[in-house]
């Protein structure tokens, strides 16, 4: 990695910057981003059979970015399609002494975040320093710096690879002379661009909103509402003595009522969903939910055991609303498989906290299925990423399974490597099908015995019960009797209390059969 010029001596002049994104000439900027990238090349990302149809990729590609499109437009067809100008981005970030390669990894991440975005990405610039800069983030000679590369470049905008204090991007944006935002902006677009449905919608502008709040900024004299006094004193008379409240008061309020419409809505999708999981546990059907890092394959895995048909795209943060899907074991137990929005390293704690609602499908699960991407260059990362929201959400001590996704992409000497970071792992692939049988044998066994076993002749005349027991129960044993039909089972509370009327005691089981 090439240094730039160090600067003279001084409180800026730390480290100096080094450069780590290779300029893009296209959209595919990530991808020169070596092994390290965080998406999959495209010869590897080609969907499944398992897939389905995927039509909602087509409505998603509706509103297509292109490059070099002119702001104005040349003719109706541009128009027609909804074409929008991709957005040329520089990115940068600050790192401590010996963290140079975990900032190389997040900083192509970011990279990856940008481009699922609309943006194309033309330079990283990373500054090692111990802190950063309190003003300007990446320190007042380094941002001089980094407007030269963004003049030079012609870049529309700066991401900085952290959370910006109002007054850090206010101060980076004054030495730029271009827009700044920060990661945290970049993964809230992506959400806004990707929710579905009501709730996600409202999930995603609630963070937004509570990310706008301390951020709003004034624009002199015109945002004010608190003119006043007389005219000859540099007021402006009569009809002008409003209320005292300035534009961003205004603004300030109006955000906070609207939080409060938004937070009122989400909370009023909780009964809907409460009453589903409430009727699963009352039938004793166990859940398994399949969390994990974004961009994992966790949407590919659920359509590869459910032929669920779940939107697959090689995108960061594709699947925001989780899906429900029905599975049954071979011995004909019937469980549900949830996939669940992605996580990523600096994950907002506004989206943590709009999404806690989605995420309580994590917290009440009795499996997790936590997949990691075998092929991304830092998955102990990402197994502690998703282990710390895990946890937060309060499911630290559900029983996980933790499967290495996408198999068919690393060698024998990387597999040796992951078995030494997690030797109980799976490995699997929703692309071939590689390990599935036996990532389907390891859920069954994972799956948690319903709470009563029972002995009951049941009459022939109910044959719902013994449906219900083949559908919801752990059946060992049916035999025919000239009573009815004679089960040992393990089920659950509610169907052991329709049972009890023709519970027999293992005794009674056991004696001869009368014909």
């Amino acid at each position: 990695m090439d240094a730039t010029t160090p600067e003279p001596a001084g409180p800026a002049a730390v480290d100096p910057v080094d450069r780590v994104l290779a300029n893009a000439q296209s959209h595919s900027g990530v991808r020169l981003f070596g092994a390290a990238q965080a998406l999959q090349d495209d010869a590897t990302a080609t969907g499944a059979d398992t897939d389905g149809e995927q039509w909602d990729r087509q409505e998603r590609a509706a509103l297509r970015r292109v490059g070099g499109l002119s702001t104005e437009l040349q003719d109706v067809t541009e128009v027609e399609y909804r074409q929008l100008r991709l957005e040329n981005v520089v990115l940068v970030g600050v790192h401590p002494q010996g963290a140079t390669e975990d900032a190389e990894n997040s900083l192509r991440e970011l990279a990856a975040l940008a481009e699922t975005a609309g943006a194309v990405v033309l330079d990283g610039l990373l500054q090692r320093r111990p802190h950063p800069d309190p003003a300007t983030y990446v320190g007042r000679g380094k941002a001089q710096e980094l407007r030269d590369t963004v003049a030079a470049l012609g870049a529309d905008t700066v991401i900085a690879d952290t959370e910006l204090a109002p007054s850090q991007r206010r101060a980076l944006e004054d030495v730029v002379k271009v827009k700044v935002i920060d990661r945290t902006t970049v993964i809230l677009d992506i959400f806004s661009q990707h929710a579905k449905s009501r709730e996600g919608k409202a999930q995603v502008e609630l963070a937004q909103l509570e990310y706008l709040l301390p951020r709003l900024r004034g624009w002199g004299d015109s945002m004010s509402r608190q003119a006043g006094g007389q005219v000859g004193a540099g007021g402006a008379g009569m009809g002008s003595r409003g209320p005292g409240e300035t534009k961003i008061e205004l603004d300030r309020r109006r955000i906070r009522t609207r939080m409060a419409q938004l937070r009122r809505h989400i909370k009023e999708f909780g009964p809907a969903r409460e009453s589903k999981r409430a009727e699963r546990k009352r039938h004793s059907i166990p859940s398994v939910a399949i969390a994990g890092y974004t961009n994992a394959g966790k949407s590919s895995l659920l359509n590869r055991l459910t032929s669920a048909g779940v939107l697959v795209e090689n995108a960061l943060f594709a699947t925001l609303d989780a899906t429900v899907r029905r599975s049954e074991a071979a011995d004909g137990r019937v469980y549900t498989l949830t996939d669940t929005v992605g996580f990523v390293r600096n994950l907002p704690h506004q989206l943590v906290e709009a999404f806690r609602s989605t995420l309580e499908e994590v917290a009440d699960a009795d499996v997790i299925v936590h997949v990691v991407d075998a092929a991304h260059p830092d998955p102990a990362a990402q197994l502690a990423t998703v282990r710390d929201v895990i946890g937060d959400v309060g499911g630290r001590d559900i029983r996980e399974l933790v499967v290495f996704n996408k198999a068919d992409l690393v060698d024998d000497n990387t597999r040796l490597v992951l078995r030494g970071l997690e030797p109980a792992a799976l490995f699997v692939s929703s692309r071939t099908g590689e390990g599935i049988d036996a990532l389907r044998t390891a859920i069954e066994r994972a799956l948690p015995l319903p709470a009563v076993e029972i002995t009951a002749l049941v009459p022939y005349d109910r044959g719902d019960l013994v449906s219900a027991v083949h559908e919801s129960g752990m059946l060992l044993t049916e035999r025919h009797e000239p009573g009815g039909t004679l089960l040992h089972a393990h089920v659950g509370r509610h169907l052991a209390a329709q049972l009890a009327p023709y519970a027999i005691s293992p005794d009674q089981a056991a004696q001869p059969r009368r014909d």
